[in-house]
């Protein structure tokens, strides 16, 4: 069982709830550390139940926003109300809804978030937030309405409504909505199957719910891992397609790029000599001379290092950025009972659901990740093109009639267009500010855009790395035929993965077999994939030597 509120959730503590469905708890010493924000604001509750005039203290007895400065009411009774309208009011957000793994992950995120003591709410709050990720409840989240600061109002609010209920009469139609087995139903129904309680919220419990940055945070950290796991898949894929068009190895001879000197590009390097050791078609390497002339590949070969190593070192800042936000308290006011006792107000508000950094890490992501696939698509062109892939047929076909079939003509069209698409959603958004809120919160971060487009961005490069799969698998095939010689003259690696693809059988349940005359693609391309977003081709590179 993962436990929040002790050791800082990593990426894989995060994955393995948010996809591997592992239970949560909540340490004890979280627990405690709870109780004393929580008393504050319950001191001030009893103050105004018994009359003493208390200033107004935000998101307690004020309005939000621009609405800050006025105190809202002199009941108490009305601290739930102004919870419970607040999430009414804040659930409107439009577009299809999120992915489940988005949702459980931001529940996870929101959970660690109010578990850090600052939040002022109570222990129920949480726990009935883990106990709809252990039971499965998948609110329904449109994807649309964040402007990553003042938090993820609208997505957390689409979620808060769910979990949460008015003291009095509680409507079906006011209740949002979730999953339940596929079908789409009121709030009240999922989590009456979950055979969970829905709360009523206390004062300030529901601007601590869908104040902060867990959808971005969310978004951010589900795009990175699948990045990590790509790039390494790409370095394979790589090494294949350079094994594949009789490359030169001295463009990875350790020497070239400690001269360098980038951590990133000196990995990627060694990677790539890990994965050709062995083969009898890469031309040169450190002990031994090129014969060709001259030992020079094209860029999308021989800098495979040089662009790789930049996207490494990018996603190990991703990583940092990310591990340290799914862990921060990002709600205002944020409540510090220990301060002086000079101060007596301990309510602090300040800007943590500010998401810049999240929009900064999704963003860079995007432009890292937009690189694999660019320089992947050329290698597909050049594996192609009969002028340019070292006398392998055009379009990687052996067709017994020359023109008759397209062969692997059209995947890399297809990549050609994913990779256009990424272009243009790695435009940054976290460039982007439109001022909202009376011009209160007048610069916004879009970091809830920038993890949407991060994810997509990543989907796309997976379907180009599994094209080049597919390509590469083909292409090695075609020059052992070439070269009148067996597997044993294929890196071990490469063997590795081309056993993997041959034996994989596609989407229609057929065989990924060698094609030698035109046949249903698309099939293929979804099988080869699935193997690379499920780490599949990682994995079998792994195994060789276990």
């Amino acid at each position: 069982m993962i436990e929040i509120g002790n050791a800082r959730l990593t990426i894989e503590d995060f994955l393995s709830v948010v996809r591997g469905r592992q239970s949560v708890s909540i340490s004890a010493d979280a627990l405690e550390a709870m109780k004393a924000s929580e008393h504050w604001v319950s001191a001030i509750m009893n103050d105004m139940r018994v009359g003493v005039d208390v200033p107004a203290i935000y998101s307690i007895n004020t309005g939000f926003g621009s609405l800050a400065g006025r105190r809202a009411f002199d009941q108490v009774e009305d601290a739930s109300e102004l919870s419970r309208r607040l999430i009414l009011s804040n659930a409107s957000g439009v577009g299809r809804h999120l992915d489940e793994e988005v949702v459980r992950g931001s529940m996870l995120v929101r959970a660690a978030s109010l578990t850090r003591g600052y939040s002022a709410v109570r222990q129920i709050v949480p726990e009935t937030l883990l106990a709809m990720l252990d039971a499965g409840v998948f609110p329904a989240v449109p994807e649309y309405g964040s402007l990553g600061a003042s938090g993820d109002l609208i997505p957390l609010a689409h979620l808060a409504i769910v979990m949460t209920r008015p003291a009095g009469e509680d409507v079906a139609l006011d209740s949002g909505e979730a999953y339940l087995d596929g079908r789409l139903v009121d709030g009240i129904t999922a989590m009456e199957a979950a055979g969970i309680e829905r709360i009523v919220l206390g004062p300030k419990e529901g601007l601590a719910l869908t104040n902060g940055t867990s959808f971005s945070a969310a978004q951010a950290a589900l795009a990175l891992a699948d990045a990590e796991n790509l790039l390494e898949t790409a370095q394979i894929t790589a090494a294949m397609s350079i094994e594949a068009l009789a490359g030169f190895g001295d463009a990875f001879i350790p020497q070239i790029h400690e001269a360098r000197g980038h951590a990133g590009q000196i990995e990627v390097a060694a990677r790539i000599r890990e994965l050709l050791a062995g083969s009898e078609f890469i031309d040169g390497s450190e002990e031994r001379d090129p014969v060709r002339q001259p030992p020079q590949d094209a860029y999308s070969l021989r800098c495979t290092p040089q662009v790789l190593g930049p996207v490494k070192d990018t996603l190990k800042f991703v990583r940092g950025i990310v591990e340290t936000e799914i862990n921060a308290a990002t709600d205002n006011p944020l409540i510090f009972p220990d301060l002086p006792p000079s101060r007596s107000l301990k309510a602090v508000s300040g800007g943590n659901f500010h998401a810049e950094y999240v929009g900064f890490a999704s963003d860079f992501l995007s432009i890292a990740v937009t690189e694999i696939g660019s320089i992947a698509e050329r290698r597909l062109f050049r594996l192609d093109d009969g002028t340019l892939n070292r006398g392998l047929p055009d379009m990687l076909i052996a067709s017994e009639k020359v023109g008759m079939d397209c062969g692997y003509m059209l995947p890399q069209y297809l990549a050609a267009a994913l990779v256009s698409d990424c272009k243009t959603l790695a435009h940054p958004d976290s460039v982007d500010s439109i001022p909202t809120c009376a011009n209160q919160e007048d610069h916004v971060s879009m970091a809830n855009n920038a993890g949407r487009h991060a994810r997509q961005i990543v989907s796309n490069i997976e379907n180009v790395i599994g094209i080049e799969l597919l390509m590469a698998a083909q292409a090695l095939e075609l020059r052992l035929k070439a070269a009148g010689k067996g597997v044993d003259a294929l890196s071990a690696s490469s063997r590795a993965v081309l056993d993997l693809v041959r034996t994989h059988r596609s989407a229609d349940g057929r065989l990924i077999n060698h094609i030698t005359e035109d046949t249903v693609l698309y099939p293929r391309v979804r099988a080869a994939v699935e193997l690379v977003h499920s780490g599949a081709v990682v994995d079998a590179v792994r195994n060789i030597n276990n």
